[in-house]
């Protein structure tokens, strides 16, 4: 191997980068085959009978709500990118940043966005198929759900690498830019989808959880009647927040987490290798791209072992999912040393340790949201029993279970960043060149091991976005009246759906603590390459740093209360449309009248456009605000402090919702009273105070942390240029 490293090293001395080319092409071309595997699996979706009468016009009724919502949606945040694009432009015209950045900038946007509509359109698709399939049986629900899911999952890797692949061929191949002025330029391609995300989540959450609160508050526990019951004006508004927050939302999310840990350790990896003289930097760039496109492949495979036998234990559900995850990790594992070996050498198989690292952290991260929000263990069955005793203790129950699950994932991610700092930055003997422990290296380590906690993502995010297709397919099943048993099964999928859910926004939570560490780094090293006399003084005693990182430590209590203050808002107004159709409307409650769907979907539309505006806004201006005010050392002092604040808020938030809900459902299968006792309407009360940490406020936090760190590196050159200190 080492024969054949050094031949194509030759050839590359020669003018020809062989192995450089072909990895970027592979990448391409995994990038592609993620596509047609999506292509392929939601044309058999689709072929899927969707049933008939009622179930059909229902959901019909859920996607053009959906259609409706995301079409305002893009035209908002199209004006925001016209805004930026012209922005960038012009920094880029006085020659503050590359040229590429503003055009990068809209193809992330744009990706991201096209993501969460994919997954969304096939979502939307799936519901009533699962619904249907689950009149056979639960294997057959679980299939289409998990094929829907996997749509989602796939669509997500593929365009993200497809985005970074083009780009890297372009301007290594295209433009001939050298190493550095590869690994500056796409550093900056990150902020595009950030700024989607952030967008997608603020208000996507915004309006699933307004009509969720409302449905559940007036619904449940004023009118008594069941969840998803169609007397309840509000229950198609719930349905479609399910497909605009947690598909397209969580897709655009998920798109973003998945190129910022890929672009920050490509970035790094330039840093870390440039002063190697036996090797191109620009093979740092491609380990973490092939690593991504490994995943593709182990991804794909895993789905085909997810099934399961007709039983609705949770127990069973769950193995069923775990046995792809677990399947596609042992893959990658396998795949990634030879991946390392034949792009660096063999000296450097420390950064195999490291990208191991982050895949088990990952899977530990998983297993502690598990623990903490599954009805299957302790702390969820213990939430239950405390409605027992009334709204007050369960909500202070779920509180203190929420802080208390912190804990597991600092121990992890604080191993992980430990572990692969070291193993990646020890010293090494390449080509007869004695290499000493190296801080890069060791921060190159990092950014892989978050690329390693991602490497999987295609599967593991399809066992999350598989979930919203299962809630909205129960939702089906009860407002068309189909057998009991169809609503037992899909409420068995949901209840899965739910742990899974949790589990994904603690990888994802795990990965942006991780990414954010790599953006920091890649944050110095840009101001470094701008002014390399510039010296830091990121001391905690001088007060421009500490100043800074009590400004990036309040950022996330100030985006998730605005963001909660949002829901609380819009939840307000759908209470009270709620109240007054039934009210005015005569007949609902005797299903002699049919509620007014529209005007709940219409005000959740309204609600959630308008007041995601401010949150994205300051997510944006904030940083640059702070480098001007504060200098170069106060902005790292700021994203410190936002990523350690933000990492524990959105872990204590995704849990404590998480929690809420399971213990809820664990009430309505016939645990403490069941549904309609006491413990039920306070179960749901918490539920409802659950619903905005989990699904609003706690999965924008992650976006929150690398976003800032994203402007900031786009806006180093002006912050130099500008800044009072």
């Amino acid at each position: 191997m080492d024969a054949l490293m050094n031949r194509l090293k030759d050839m590359a001395e020669g003018g020809h980068d062989v192995l450089g080319e072909g990895a970027a092409f592979a990448v391409t071309a995994a990038a592609l085959l993620a596509l047609l595997y999506v292509l392929l699996t939601a044309r058999r979706v689709l072929r899927c009978p969707a049933g008939e009468g009622r179930m059909t016009a229902i959901s019909d009724s859920i996607r053009k709500g959906a259609n409706a919502y995301l079409k305002r949606q893009y035209r908002i945040v199209g004006g925001f990118f016209l805004i930026m694009f012209l922005l960038l432009g012009g920094m880029a015209l006085a020659g503050y940043i590359n040229r590429f950045v503003p055009f990068a900038f809209v193809t992330g946007g744009f990706f991201s966005a096209l993501s969460g509509f994919i997954g969304m359109k096939i979502a939307t698709a799936a519901n009533a198929r699962t619904a249907n399939a689950c009149r056979k049986s639960l294997n057959g629900g679980l299939r289409v759900a998990f094929s829907a899911g996997s749509v989602m999952g796939l669509t997500v890797v593929g365009l993200g690498l497809l985005d970074i692949s083009l780009w890297y061929l372009l301007l290594r191949f295209g433009f001939r830019l050298s190493a550095a002025e590869l690994s500056g330029a796409m550093i900056n391609f990150g902020m595009g989808a950030s700024s989607m995300a952030l967008f997608a989540r603020v208000g996507g959450g915004i309006f699933t959880k307004a009509a969720d609160v409302g449905a559940d508050l007036v619904g449940k526990v004023e009118a008594g009647i069941p969840e998803d019951d169609p007397r309840n004006p509000a229950c198609i508004a719930d349905n479609v927040g399910d497909n605009v927050g947690d598909v397209a939302g969580m897709g655009a999310d998920l798109y973003e987490s998945y190129v910022s840990s890929v672009i920050s350790a490509s970035a790094l990896g330039v840093t870390a290798f440039r002063e190697v003289a036996s090797l191109d930097a620009t093979r740092a760039m491609l380990v973490p791209m092939l690593l991504a496109a490994a995943g593709v492949l182990a991804s794909v495979i895993g789905t085909f072992f997810v099934r399961t036998k007709e039983n609705t234990s949770q127990k069973s559900l769950l193995a069923a999912l775990r046995r792809g995850t677990n399947l596609a990790a042992v893959l990658i594992a396998a795949a990634a040393y030879p991946i390392v070996r034949f792009t660096l050498g063999s000296a450097f198989t420390g950064l195999y340790g490291a990208i191991l690292l982050g895949l088990g952290a990952g899977v530990a991260i998983g297993l502690c949201t598990e623990y903490f929000t599954s009805d299957s263990h302790r702390p969820t069955r213990r939430l239950s029993e405390a409605a027992e005793t009334g709204c007050a203790t369960e909500v202070i129950d779920g509180i203190g279970l929420g802080m208390l699950s912190t804990a597991a994932p600092v121990v992890i991610v604080s191993a992980a960043i430990l572990g692969s700092f070291f193993l990646a930055g020890r010293g090494v003997v390449t080509a007869g060149e004695a290499l000493p422990f190296s801080n890069a290296r060791g921060l190159y380590g990092i950014a892989l091991a978050a690329v390693g906690m991602l490497s999987t993502l295609g599967i593991t995010l399809a066992t999350d976005a598989y979930g919203p297709v299962a809630d909205n397919a129960g939702g089906i099943a009860q407002m068309a009246g189909l057998e009991e048993q169809v609503r037992e099964r899909t409420d068995a999928l949901d209840s899965l759906g739910n742990t899974t859910a949790a589990t994904g926004k603690g990888f994802a939570i795990g990965s942006a603590a991780l990414t954010a560490m790599a953006l920091i780094a890649s944050y110095i090293d840009r101001v470094r390459s701008i002014k390399p006399d510039f010296v830091f003084d990121l001391n905690i005693m001088n007060p421009v740093v500490l100043v800074g990182f009590l400004i990036g430590a309040c950022l996330p209590f100030l985006f998730s209360a605005l963001t909660m203050k949002a829901v609380g808002r819009a939840a307000q107004s759908i209470v009270t449309e709620v109240r007054r159709q039934f009210r005015e409307i005569s007949g609902i409650m005797e299903g002699r009248a049919e509620p007014d769907y529209a005007a709940c979907v219409d005000l959740c539309t309204k609600a959630s456009l308008r007041e995601m505006l401010l949150p994205a806004v300051i997510a944006v201006a904030v940083p640059v605000a702070a480098g001007l005010l504060l200098g170069v050392n106060g902005v790292v002092g700021m994203l410190a402090g936002a990523t350690v604040t933000g990492f524990l808020l959105a872990a204590f938030m995704s849990n404590s919702g998480g929690a809420w809900d399971n213990a809820k459902k664990h009430i309505e299968s016939g645990h403490c009273g069941g549904k309609g006792s006491e413990a039920h309407k306070a179960a749901v009360v918490g539920d409802t105070v659950g619903d905005p940490f989990k699904d609003t406020a706690g999965p924008a936090i992650n976006i929150l942390i690398k976003l800032l760190s994203m402007v900031s590196i786009v806006f180093a050159s002006v912050v130099l240029a500008f800044s009072l200190l």
